[in-house]
């Protein structure tokens, strides 16, 4: 597991954009549960933590596509994209990633509210 943030970091209706073990990761908190997402949308590549959020829906900028955070099932749009399983050890926010990427530390990309 990655340390993607702290807690305080994120706080609820919020999300973070990290980079981590080569990928781009949007965290995202939705009244109090944390959901981690590949950043890019699987239709153009679009930065999904920087899009719209209206509950657990999130809107890609680019061309509207829209996702369910907690599950990254399409709403709409033609594919859905990537999830990781995020755990809460203490005070920090983990992911698992699909390889051993731990000993690799989580850069902030930017901090989209």
């Amino acid at each position: 597991m990655t340390k993607l943030a702290a807690i305080r970091d994120v706080l609820p209706g919020t999300r973070r954009v990290v980079q981590v073990g080569g990928r781009t990761i949007a965290l995202f908190n939705i009244d109090g549960v944390f959901y981690a997402l590949d950043n890019a949308c699987p239709h153009r590549g679009g930065p999904l933590g920087a899009g719209r959020l209206d509950g657990t829906i999130v809107t890609c900028p680019w061309h509207a596509n829209r996702f369910d955070v907690t599950t990254g099932q399409v709403v709409t749009g033609v594919r859905p994209v990537a999830t990781y399983a995020v755990h809460v050890r203490g005070d920090d926010v983990l992911v698992d990633l699909p390889d051993d990427a731990s000993s690799v530390e989580a850069k902030q990309v930017n901090s989209s509210g």
